[in-house]
């Protein structure tokens, strides 16, 4: 008997449509796509249980008459191209006619459009299965609505993340959009709740301070660059700006969203001399290029791109990012500004907020590292690993019996402070000062539904923050081992951070996150009391050799080894 056989059409279709939706989120990206690249001015997104269970988009673009409405759920059906010359010059989101067909394929769906007549077309189908087609009263535009993803493919379903999750990646979605298309109206609710609703404006400065508020774009500088037909533009950080921990980073090509480690590698080239160690570059970059200078159709999702030669894309972000830092700082020779070392202004003892109780005589003081405040306590009580001195500001050499420790100071003091965070919680709760100023943050759509889910969490870690309407909060109060000087950092940096997981999981994320923006900074030059101090306590923890994000601690160097290189016998 023959081995080798043709699928059913309903299981090739369903496994077709696995490629291209891969969950909720893949949903209203393909709908969104589809609604601007029928001249949509406004867009509408409406979700239910994260999208799991109701998606609809809605669209006043062109709209489609009753035959195209009848042919659109057909495999390969589209509008965008004609010919295989077409694929070489792609200049619309959409291509390929595999969206509908692949969301009809695991969902029930309701269609409803119209293309300017004075009656629309509805269509229903469940699965393949056409329901039925009909007139209906609709104005000019399109609405989907997508209910019940993938409810004949349980196995696919039950893989689905949490609401909040699925919440996140749509706001993701819908926040690409619309910086793409500053002119259009985007509004993302789920439920009854409205977490974004954006009006239309002129220009791309305007969209980036809707999303991401002022304070966000005064730490950004504009890009505009032009090389043998190609252009980059749009906004990164400004020198000895960025951000610490995942950053915002928004990239476009011809209008599309794409992950491309071309594009993020060539930013990190460039910021590799003018931002502190601990940060990242922001940006907000469209590189507009030839069609035919690239490949847009290499993944399902159109998620990623090949480029004919990333050579000359990778040095034209480069230069477009130098361009940019010598307007803003006037610098006329770009080696001057490449190699100069800017290191950050060490703050005064009185900027330090004292250290947190339980860790350590108060005779030891607090101590101040860029802005955050630890804590240290009185030398070594107990024989231990004995320390030989601090090499590049980055590790701390001790040595025992068996050979050489190198400790990693920055996870090695992460480590110290997770674990004194959870006896502080255990013992006596989280101490607590109030900022004599409310500090006013503007929040990221993402930011803004990861604070709804992780307030209370925040609030018995010591960040008391109040609404203060749209996605404004202000911060009143916050932990006791923080300086005000970077404690609204600390806590945005907390809400990127905060994950699905359960709320046990989720509070240990965020004692590590919060460990991480207090702890000691590669680069910092210790005492040494406070490296005997450090050394000490890091072995006095359940798990002194990885920081509570996994990273490694300490590497040891045995005794054997050293014999061996220097030629001697063994002991």
């Amino acid at each position: 008997m023959s081995r080798i056989r043709t699928l059913p059409p309903d299981l090739a279709s369903k496994i077709a449509a696995g490629e291209v939706i891969e969950r909720p989120v893949s949903v209203v990206k393909e709908l969104v796509e589809n609604a601007l690249d029928a001249g949509a001015t406004e867009v509408r997104v409406d979700l239910v249980h994260g999208g799991k269970s109701l998606i609809r988009v809605q669209d006043d673009g062109w709209g489609m008459d009753p035959e195209d409405a009848a042919l659109c759920f057909r495999r390969h059906s589209t509008s965008k191209i004609f010919a295989e010359a077409d694929l070489e010059r792609i200049s619309t989101l959409g291509f390929r006619g595999e969206a509908l067909a692949s969301i009809s394929a695991v969902s029930r769906i309701v269609l409803r459009t119209n293309s300017g007549g004075p009656r629309g077309t509805m269509v229903e189908r469940e699965g393949d299965k056409l329901v039925s087609i009909s007139d209906t009263a609709f104005p000019r535009g399109t609405s989907v609505e997508v209910r019940d993803l993938f409810f004949n493919l349980p196995a696919r379903r039950k893989f689905l993340r949490s609401d909040r999750a699925e919440i996140g990646l749509a706001a993701r979605v819908m926040t690409q959009a619309a910086l793409s298309r500053p002119g259009t109206r985007f509004v993302l609710t789920h439920g009854d709740r409205e977490i974004l609703n954006l009006p239309p404006v002129e220009t791309l400065r305007e969209r980036v301070y809707q999303l991401f508020g002022g304070e966000s774009l005064e730490g950004l500088m504009e890009v505009d660059y032009t090389e043998d037909g190609a252009r980059v533009t749009g906004f990164v950080s400004k020198p000895l700006a960025g951000r610490p921990g995942r950053p915002m980073q928004h990239l476009f090509i011809n209008g599309r969203p794409v992950k491309d480690r071309i594009l993020q590698a060539a930013l990190s080239q460039a910021y590799r001399d003018i931002l502190e160690k601990d940060r990242s570059p922001e940006a907000v970059l469209f590189l507009e290029l030839p069609p035919e200078a690239l490949d847009v159709n290499v993944h399902p999702a159109k998620a990623e791109i090949r480029f004919l030669d990333s050579q000359p894309v990778f040095r034209m972000i480069l230069r477009a990012v130098e361009k940019a830092v010598i307007r803003e700082t006037s610098v006329k020779d770009v080696p001057v500004l490449i190699e100069r070392k800017t290191k950050p202004e060490r703050m005064t003892s009185d900027d330090a907020s004292p250290p947190l109780p339980g860790f350590g005589p108060d005779s030891a003081g607090g101590f101040v590292a860029e802005g955050f405040a630890g804590t240290w306590g009185a030398p070594p009580s107990r024989p231990g690993p004995r320390v030989l001195g601090q090499y590049l500001g980055l590790y701390i050499v001790a040595a025992d019996e068996e050979g050489l420790l190198i400790i990693d100071q920055h996870n090695a003091h992460e480590r110290v402070l997770f674990e004194k965070f959870r006896e502080a919680e255990v013992r006596a709760g989280w101490p607590v000062k109030a900022l004599l100023s409310p500090v006013l943050l503007e929040l990221s759509p993402e930011q803004a539904q990861a604070f709804e889910d992780v307030r209370d969490d925040l609030a018995t870690l010591g960040f008391r923050a109040e609404d203060m309407g749209g996605r404004s909060v202000a911060l009143r109060d916050i932990p006791e081992i923080l300086s005000p000087a970077r404690s609204a950092e600390a806590f945005l940096a907390l809400l990127d951070e905060a994950g699905p997981e359960k709320a046990e999981d989720r509070r240990e994320r965020l004692l590590a996150g919060l460990a991480c923006r207090a702890a000691v900074k590669a680069g910092e030059t210790l005492t040494p009391e406070k490296t005997a101090y450090l050394v000490e306590e890091l072995f006095k923890t359940d798990q002194p050799l990885l920081c509570p994000h996994g990273r490694p601690i300490v590497l040891r160097i045995e005794r054997s080894r050293i014999d061996r290189g220097m030629g001697r016998p063994p002991r």
